[in-house]
């Protein structure tokens, strides 16, 4: 979000494997049988006590989903191909020391949500944003990630170049060892990086028709467009802002997939092949579903909790970034609050927020070398309300990342 103006399932003890519908019609209805697995810890973080509960519950199709939650979108002024949050995974330690996973994950903004989706394995997940081409990039994403079983054909469909012909011998490589690749494959001179590139967008095509939405010629090259830019900048490409110069802490595609939590260890989803399988799975389940909702909208977030309801889940957390700077600027956070208050809620869920310096002080979750700080706070603090400003929003009861 600019800083001015997503193989297993985890299901409690075991892991099962999520078997793709072979039809459309097999997507009409499927049916979720969700493990929530709701981790406690002590204060010292060292014991983890499982609160499980197997339950099955029916959803609606893909489509349905999108089209039952989606508002009309609105504008803002960045592409959002990719996040300018350089720390995102700063607060991935935390989220593995506080142990809540399972239950629904909602989201703000581009792929930067499959990083947090692969440490909280929720059994669904809702992109929304306001911005009707956030939902378009996803369709992009999704019909990628689905058609490629490791890391590095995702990568090399994404842009533009043919995977090696050993894909699988790749399955377990450092991601620095696939980034090195791509990199090469993208600049070789050799490359047939056009054809590849006709090819891979007609075969997007017709995937995200099989998804069933309703999707006008000008969507369809929207994201065409949008896959372009990937293949025309390679793993280089950056945050832009409309009408805005860039900002040199703007990380590149590479700098986000190569980023590291705050011990320094990889942990993009991209990082392992599990933490890929675990959105991979969701992806080919349907359960990563992208809509278009203002988070203070007047029906978006409140079908999602409407929807949480039906299949009796909660949410565990929700990535904001930084939109609620905008929501206090423009006098709408109070009706953000209300919209969340009406989203079944587990008592442990967090929310995961970006707070930006030139918003006020240095942040006390700031970690030196960052420009964005990554923060968590618990939801049930956010849903009290009663905040004196913005600066006492950000800051009030946050959690430790460390």
């Amino acid at each position: 979000m600019s800083d001015e103006s997503a193989g297993s399932l985890d299901s409690g003890a075991s892991r099962r494997v999520v078997e793709r519908p072979s039809s459309i019609e097999a997507r009409r209805w499927w049916v979720l049988t969700a493990g929530l697995v709701l981790l406690g810890c002590d204060a010292s973080g060292a014991d983890r006590t499982t609160l499980s509960a197997q339950q099955t519950v029916e959803a609606t199709d893909f489509a349905s989903l999108v089209e039952r939650i989606s508002e009309r979108g609105g504008y803002f002024d960045t592409d959002n191909l990719i996040s300018n949050e350089t720390g995102y995974l700063n607060v991935v330690d935390a989220l593995a020391r506080i142990g809540i996973t399972g239950g629904a994950y909602v989201g703000v903004g581009p792929d930067q949500n499959f990083s947090y989706i692969a440490e909280v394995r929720p059994a669904i997940a809702f992109i929304t944003d306001i911005r009707r081409d956030n939902l378009l990039h996803h369709l992009l994403l999704k019909a990628l990630i689905e058609r490629s079983e490791t890391r590095i054909e995702f990568l090399a469909a994404l842009h533009g170049v043919r995977p090696p012909a050993d894909v699988s011998e790749w399955r377990g490589r450092d991601i620095d060892e696939i980034v090195v690749w791509i990199d090469d494959a993208w600049t070789a001179p050799e490359s047939s990086r056009g054809e590849t590139a006709t090819a891979l967008m007609e075969e997007v095509r017709e995937a995200i028709r099989a998804f069933g939405l309703s999707l006008s010629d000008e969507d369809y090259a929207t994201i065409e467009r949008f896959h372009r830019e990937f293949m025309d900048a390679g793993l280089s490409l950056r945050f832009t802002s409309f009408g805005r110069a860039p900002r040199p802490y703007y990380p590149t595609y590479r700098q986000l997939t190569l980023e590291t939590d705050i011990d320094g260890d990889q942990a993009s989803y991209l990082a392992t092949a599990e933490g890929y399988d675990v959105v991979r799975d969701l992806q080919r389940a349907d359960r990563i579903v992208p809509v278009v909702g203002d988070m203070a909208g007047r029906s978006a977030l409140r079908e999602i909790g409407v929807v949480l309801t039906e299949m009796e889940l909660e949410l565990t957390a929700f990535y904001t970034s930084n939109v609620e700077f905008y929501l206090w600027q423009s006098g709408t956070f109070d009706r953000w609050t209300e919209n969340l208050a009406a989203i079944p809620t587990h008592e442990d869920a967090v929310v995961i927020r970006s707070y930006f310096p030139n918003f006020g002080g240095g942040h006390p979750s700031a970690v030196s070398g960052y420009y964005a700080t990554q923060t968590l706070q618990p939801v049930s603090l956010l849903k009290e309300g009663d905040f004196t400003s913005y600066w006492d929003m950000v800051t009030r009861g946050v959690i430790e990342l460390r």
